[in-house]
């Protein structure tokens, strides 16, 4: 029912931009070139020096490496193998849709089952410290104390978010997994085709296997405690072992690391281009004005200020126009900053088909993301509120923090990756010691 209404809505609503654009092709002119000129003077920049790094990660298998070394404290956690560890990490310092790049690689070469990929991009699609700490707190709001507060509540919200989502799909696993128990085993290989569909199968000689396995992963289900030594070697062969299979030179794997970062940056561009006109064209029209009179309803009726109207209409579509008018917005300031938090997390129908762009072909369905995008930014408006009066009252907790120069480069960045990493491996390296610890007190 949905898909027989959904293609006429789509026909309709193309045909609708046609006919708007003919109508104000200056308009559309203007919008399509201001939102070219955020792809290439702040996505570009900040974005593809990490896609192609994580290209290269991945080719190199130092992805592989993480993901053994960080399985202690993932799959506890989370339900995930130990490489969303490393998906985590670069998700939350790169900033989207970097995370969703390295779930859709990670699925395609079988190290994910469907739903470990849903539950991984749904709380690894974040904003990047660079936007979030320059753009937003000093570029937008004017108050650089904000930075520190903003980026808790979205980064510790989204780790809320994925502790909630480790609940999600166990009965589907369960299912799966009795299901796999019925059939012999047989080697897979990895793809980006979906094994719930029979259609999307490989032959090898005389027999017939999915491409990529949702019942067990390539990390051999990592759930029996080793020790640490046994695990490092452990990790080491897994990276030999995915550089091996890789098999490509350093010449190679860095043109098809830029050639491929480049793809996926010209989508992008694209759509920021895209839906940057088509805000434009809907407020030409009259119907962006519909939609902020709907919205300062529902604002009144749950008991917020009716100036954050625009910044949220505005961010239901594009994240970066609704944040900017969350700081400009006449409202009071913790209102505004949990506005800008709610935006930040939901991320934009922008980010969104960006997401689903880069999904193609692997099977991950839209709709569950599209839900943990609204429990995340929910969680993180919630959270916003909550840590305002301790966090910026008269004294601000962090304030120190934001004293210094914002994260403004693409070396500190990385530095920043490295410290979130670093991190990680020791919280990894504890979860595995006290689970020894718990056995060996088991044992006695």
């Amino acid at each position: 029912m949905i898909k027989k209404i959904g293609a006429p809505l789509l026909i309709a609503g193309l045909a609708g931009c046609m006919l708007l654009i003919l109508l104000y092709p200056e308009a559309s002119l203007d919008a399509a070139l201001r939102g070219l000129a955020v792809w290439w003077d702040v996505l570009f920049p900040s974005l593809f020096p990490f896609f192609v790094l994580s290209e290269l990660m991945l080719g190199f298998g130092i992805v592989h490496l993480f993901g053994a070394l960080l399985d202690p404290l993932m799959r506890p956690l989370f339900r995930i193998p130990g490489c969303g560890g490393f998906v985590m990490a670069m998700g939350y310092v790169s900033g989207y849709p970097v995370g969703a790049r390295l779930t859709a690689k990670l699925r395609e070469q079988g190290q994910l089952t469907r739903i470990e990929g849903e539950r991984l991009v749904a709380f690894t699609t974040s904003s990047d410290p660079i936007f979030l700490l320059g753009a937003v707190s000093v570029g937008f709001f004017h108050n650089a104390a904000l930075g520190p507060y903003l980026a808790l509540s979205h980064y510790g919200s989204g780790l809320i978010l994925g502790l909630l989502l480790s609940f999600y799909g166990r009965k589907e696993e369960r299912r799966l997994a009795g299901a796999g128990k019925k059939r012999p085993k047989v080697p897979t290989r990895p793809g980006p085709l979906d094994p719930d569909r029979p259609e999307q199968t490989r032959e090898r000689g005389a027999r017939l296997e999915p491409a990529v396995p949702d019942t067990l992963t390539p990390a051999a289900d990592m759930r029996v405690p080793v020790p640490g030594k046994v695990r490092l070697r452990t990790a080491l062969a897994s990276m030999a072992e995915a550089r091996r299979k890789d098999g490509r030179s350093l010449g190679e794997l860095l043109k098809g690391a830029i050639e491929s970062s480049l793809r996926l940056i010209m989508v992008v561009g694209g759509l920021v281009v895209f839906f940057t006109m088509l805000m434009e064209l809907m407020d030409r029209a009259g119907i962006l004005g519909l939609l902020l009179t709907a919205a300062g309803h529902v604002l009144a009726a749950l008991g917020f200020p009716a100036g954050l109207t625009e910044a949220l209409t505005s961010g239901f579509f594009e994240v970066t126009v609704g944040v900017k008018a969350a700081g400009s917005a006449a409202a009071a300031l913790p209102f505004k900053a949990a506005a800008a938090a709610f935006i930040l997390s939901w991320g934009g129908l922008s980010v969104h088909a960006q997401v689903a762009s880069i999904w193609n072909g692997t099977g991950l369905r839209y709709l569950p993301f599209m839900a943990a995008r609204l429990i995340h930014a929910v969680l993180s408006a919630v959270l916003a509120l909550l840590l305002w009066r301790p966090m910026m009252g008269s004294a601000p907790a962090l304030a120190p923090l934001a004293a210094g120069r914002p994260v403004q480069s693409i070396p500190s960045g990385l530095a920043l990756l490295g410290l979130v990493l670093g991190a990680m491996l020791l919280l990894s390296l504890a979860a595995a010691a006290a689970s020894r610890i718990g056995r060996l007190y088991k044992g006695r």
